[in-house]
């Protein structure tokens, strides 16, 4: 990256993880995919029992294939042969889980973290259930505020995922949220994360490359 917009970047992630950590999130930063798969590791204990949320950051991150490591307990939504019902029992169990890991669809330089779920297992959990939670969020997830956050959601993240889904819903065609009313929908729940009760439970580690959508 030239270093004029390097500069400008790091000047937005201080911003963030200051904003981030006034809201009672653990925060930290990392250059790359490789070193942000050793923060996790650092964050986890062997034993624990851990879940995860739908995230393609994660799978590229090589987040998946630590999880599936012996020393932890997997709740993995992702293993062949599971039935619908059986990744549904997953998602329940993953309120109990000791770690749970996600990403964000957008990360506020303000310090929120903005999600949209059809299903909505991920931000449930993430509000609320496991004793620790990881967020996981390349620099394209930034964004000044929380209109910025939408519109990165309407404009991007949604329709990227509908595509990935399969969901033929009108984004898929259009590349930006149509505000469509199809059963197939994946924008169903809109939650914010702002000012945290709990100190620390959220944990966020912003990744100096782009992950997921």
């Amino acid at each position: 990256m030239d270093a004029s917009k390097a500069a400008v970047l790091e000047k937005r992630v201080q911003r963030t993880l200051e904003s981030l950590r006034n809201n009672n999130m653990w925060a930290c930063y990392v250059p790359d995919r490789e070193q942000a798969r050793r923060k996790v590791e650092e964050l986890l204990h062997e034993g624990d029992t851990v879940a995860c949320g739908g995230s393609m950051s994660l799978f590229e991150a090589g987040v998946i294939d630590l999880l599936r490591q012996p020393q932890y307990r997997f709740l993995d939504r992702y293993a062949p042969g599971l039935t619908r019902e059986q990744i549904e029992e997953i998602y329940i169990d993953a309120f109990r889980a000791d770690v749970y890991l996600t990403s964000a669809n957008a990360v506020t330089e303000t310090g929120a973290l903005y999600n949209v779920d059809g299903n909505s297992n991920r931000v449930a959990a993430l509000l609320y259930g496991p004793r620790s939670v990881i967020v996981l969020a390349g620099v394209n997830k930034l964004v000044r505020n929380l209109d910025e956050a939408v519109q990165r959601v309407r404009e991007t993240a949604a329709p990227a995922n509908a595509i990935r889904l399969d969901c033929k819903t009108p984004c898929t065609k259009s590349g930006r949220c149509m505000d469509c009313d199809g059963d197939n929908r994946i924008c169903c729940n809109y939650v914010v994360s702002a000012k945290q009760r709990k100190k620390d439970r959220i944990k966020v580690i912003l990744v100096g490359e782009e992950l997921g959508y």
